[in-house]
């Protein structure tokens, strides 16, 4: 565990990008660098929610909203028992981080973990067994809003070695504690 940023720090991470970024790797990466709990947010989308993706057919704001309640939940949750949480969850959009920072009640760092349509297209095609169908990568880049100069949070490139990026964002969380 790297003691600047482990359970005691106050940020829960957010691993965030669009479909095939490799958001859950890096996040379960930090997550067991920092010893903290790893929160996979594609875990608590309801049974609707998936089926409606894997047919090809992107979330609405309304269908995403209970969605992002019960993932800001899971996090101040952990934060509360005193477990730095490292989170993976598209956050698509600033009104998104907006909210999951509001609702869980702690600080929240931003990793956009990023990369070109194609290099996204060729990683989903390469995975099996995800609801998440290729065909929705255009609908994700279309509702993709990056991270403000305002935002707590920065981006990675998706093709940095995972060890290379969680370095980089221990790095960000020393620098901006």
């Amino acid at each position: 565990m790297d003691a600047a940023v482990g359970p005691a720090s106050q940020t829960a991470l957010v691993v965030m990008g669009v479909a095939g970024a490799g958001k859950s790797t890096l996040a379960a990466a930090l997550a067991e660098r920092l010893d903290a709990v790893f929160v996979e947010a594609d875990d608590l989308h309801s049974v609707e929610a998936k089926a409606q993706m894997a047919a090809g057919m992107p979330l609405t704001d309304e269908d995403r909203w209970p969605w992002l309640a019960r993932v800001a939940a899971r996090a101040r949750d952990e934060r509360v028992e005193g477990r730095a949480v490292v989170v993976s969850c598209s956050a698509l959009k600033r009104s998104y981080r907006e909210f999951l920072t509001r609702v869980s009640g702690t600080e929240l760092a931003f990793v956009h973990v990023h990369g070109t349509e194609s290099q996204l297209a060729e990683r989903i095609g390469a995975r099996a067994g995800h609801f998440m169908p290729a065909s929705m990568l255009t609908s994700q880049l279309a509702t993709l809003e990056p991270l403000s100069a305002d935002e707590h949070g920065f981006v990675v490139a998706l093709e940095l070695p995972v060890v290379d990026a969680v370095d980089r964002t221990l790095d960000y969380l020393k620098r901006n504690a």
